[in-house]
């Protein structure tokens, strides 16, 4: 399984070194939704300090699902997805596969925001751990539940709508426990402001991982 997973993040990140999707478009969307908060905002930086912790997370959530769609779309085409059914590849290994290819790029988005909500919204980050470990735990359970609904909608020729009406409502507990992780970091916090939503995002991550590691084979046999 774990050869079959870095067969699979290994394909899908060459195919996104050589598209440069994620480099044209996936990050520019981000930074411009953050640029569009700033001008909602207003000029004074106090309120968007204050809100930076919500507006990285909304724009990471957005940001998500492009790199989502693009991650079901490069096997839409040629037959690639009747492909992989064909290879022998553990089908838990292509889940988590994808999941790693997802996730890399959402790091790397992540990284490009913070710096982003830092000049933009003036705001200090007082515990940098915090920051890290709610940044890791978020993108791995955007990563897991993306892939896993998006191997749902795969097949469908809504699935460019469908994709977000089924992802960021389920995405939600992402959105609530990574604000309030940055909110601690900014504030200075210790370890007990963070660990309640430490571990909302652990059992997260939990779920969505263990669920699709069953369901994502007998998901691609239906799609």
């Amino acid at each position: 399984m774990w050869r079959d997973t870095l067969l699979v993040a290994g394909k899908d990140l060459r195919i996104e070194a050589r598209s440069r999707v994620a480099l044209s478009q996936v990050a520019p969307f981000g930074i411009i939704a953050l640029v569009l908060f700033a001008f909602a905002l207003g000029p004074d930086r106090a309120p968007m300090a204050k809100g930076a912790p919500g507006l990285f997370w909304v724009a990471v959530l957005f940001s998500s699902v492009l790199a989502i769609q693009r991650s079901v779309s490069v096997e839409s085409v040629d037959g690639a997805r009747d492909g992989l059914r064909l290879s022998g590849l553990d089908p838990a290994g292509q889940f988590l596969g994808k999941t790693l290819s997802v996730a890399t790029q959402l790091v790397v988005l992540e990284v490009v925001l913070g710096l982003g909500v830092v000049l933009l919204y003036g705001a200090s980050i007082e515990t940098y751990w915090l920051i890290v470990v709610s940044c890791g735990l978020g993108t791995i359970g955007l990563a897991a539940a993306g892939t896993l609904y998006g191997a749902l909608s795969a097949g469908l020729r809504i699935r460019e709508t469908l994709l977000p009406f089924l992802l960021l409502p389920v995405v939600a507990p992402v959105l609530l426990a990574g604000t309030r992780m940055w909110q601690a970091a900014l504030a200075g916090g210790t370890p007990s402001n963070g660990s309640p939503w430490f571990h909302l995002l652990i059992a997260f991550d939990a779920v969505y991982l263990a669920l699709g590691v069953v369901v994502y084979g007998p998901i691609q046999e239906t799609a």
